[in-house]
């Protein structure tokens, strides 16, 4: 197999991810492994890796990347997972794209169910309806829908009716792409995501997700106070008493629901 020159980013976490190494002549691997065995082993084998700490998801380490060697991006870069393959796309489309020099979703499911989820071979493609809000598993701090997510980020942009992106936020992106923001943008994306692990990775961290080829591609205009640290830091302190109002909103709503459905039981 003939290595590509595109720079491999990975985040990696408890795998050692020797077979993307195959595909690449030049990486760095984040790792936020809990396991110390896997770490001994990335060390052992001289592996080009950095330790960071574990926000639960990969966007995080993609963006703290971008920030940290901003002045020295590559042309193209593959932003991956340790468990990449097979987890969110097959080897076989792999070997396919792995050369490719212009923006790609690393995403290929050919065994998915509904065949209407997908857009192409590699596009997933869902409903705007923030069903992962409500999730026990995934809280939310400071953002309870998308559109309200995107209209902080940026001034005046399209609601869509749906979500076009690779599950699992994989992709070969070019510098220009990349520098279509500053630094601090992403390192203030970073906190919206990573507050903690409660009992998993935040909510917010879902809504990029289906965001990325936006920030990517689109060309909306950003809001002043995402290249700004102190200023980013107080307008999302005023989505705090927003959210909770929402939230016991959204609480009330559901009890008359129930109460609702108890007097038809």
């Amino acid at each position: 197999m003939k290595k590509t020159s595109n720079f491999f980013v990975i985040h990696n976490f408890n795998t050692i991810p020797e077979y993307l190494l195959e595909y690449c002549e030049d990486y760095l691997i984040y790792d936020c492994s809990t396991d110390e065995k896997t770490v001994e082993e990335l060390t052992k084998r001289n592996y080009n890796f950095r330790r960071i700490p574990n926000t639960g998801h990969n966007i995080t380490t993609y963006f703290q990347y971008f920030a940290e060697c901003y002045e020295n991006l590559p042309q193209v870069v593959c932003l991956c997972k340790g468990n990449m393959i097979p987890r969110h796309l097959s080897k076989e489309f792999m070997d396919r794209v792995y050369q490719n020099t212009y923006f790609t979703y690393l995403f290929d499911e050919k065994e998915i169910a509904n065949k209407e989820l997908l857009l192409r071979e590699n596009m997933f493609i869902e409903d705007n309806n923030d069903w992962y809000v409500e999730s026990p598993s995934h809280p939310h701090r400071y953002f309870d829908s998308y559109n309200s997510l995107l209209s902080f980020i940026y001034r005046d942009p399209v609601f869509p009716k749906y979500h076009i992106f690779a599950p699992g936020a994989c992709y070969i992106v070019r510098r220009e792409q990349i520098k279509k923001h500053s630094p601090q943008f992403y390192l203030n994306l970073n906190k919206i995501m990573n507050y903690g692990l409660d009992p998993n990775f935040p909510s917010e961290a879902h809504q990029i997700e289906r965001m990325l080829p936006t920030i990517f591609e689109a060309n909306y205009r950003e809001q002043e106070w995402m290249n700004d640290e102190k200023a980013f830091e107080l307008k999302l302190e005023e989505q705090l008493p927003l959210i909770r109002a929402n939230d016991a909103l959204r609480g009330k709503r559901f009890k008359s629901i129930r109460r609702l459905l108890k007097r038809y039981d």
